[in-house]
């Protein structure tokens, strides 16, 4: 069961994306939002400390850290970073159509906006820094675990822009397919 914080939460995300989608990010000011969502402008800030934060936001960070901390520590770190994102994703990926619908909607928004793309990039540090500790945590040394971290990150936000400005492509498809771009493959 949500609680009420969660489900004010999720009204506002999903009016503020309904809006973007519909009028373009820019056009849409956060009073707007709060008005159509029935809070104050105050509330919209105690969810979401700014306007970009509606789209940007990733609520998958620990679970992507946690799936990566979570592989063989005898697997060579990029190993564990793919498998780990593979794995946090499929179990993203069973989730409902909404959170998908809603990704997909956020993925078109930034894709569209040269200020989100720089905003996402931004945000995808702290998903670059909970994968890099994960590594780290297992023994890898911080050079190679930032390394890594970063290749992973970079792959994955290219297979997620992508989506965003093509909507038909598959996002499971597109990251799995940036994971396997990665992928060393044998060693002779």
């Amino acid at each position: 069961m949500t609680t009420r914080t969660e489900r004010t939460r999720l009204r506002i995300l999903e009016i503020a994306l309904r809006l973007f989608a519909a009028e373009g990010y820019d056009a849409v000011p956060v009073t707007r939002i709060a008005d159509e969502a029935g809070v104050s402008h105050m509330t919209f800030f105690r969810h979401f400390p700014s306007k970009s934060d509606v789209v940007v936001t990733d609520p998958y960070d620990p679970l992507i850290a946690e799936f990566v901390r979570a592989q063989p520590a005898g697997l060579s770190p990029l190993e564990r970073g793919r498998r780990g994102i593979l794995e946090a994703w499929s179990r993203i990926a069973d989730q409902s159509d909404v959170a998908d619908d809603s990704v997909r909607l956020r993925l078109g928004i930034v894709a569209t906006h040269p200020g989100l793309r720089a905003r996402m990039w931004e945000s995808q540090q702290v998903t670059q820094q909970a994968i890099a500790a994960a590594l780290a945590d297992g023994g890898t040394d911080v050079l190679e675990a930032e390394a890594v971290a970063g290749a992973l990150i970079g792959a994955l936000t290219s297979a997620l822009f992508l989506v965003g400005a093509h909507p038909t492509l598959g996002m499971g498809d597109a990251v799995a397919g940036a994971m396997r771009a990665l992928d060393p493959g044998p060693q002779s």
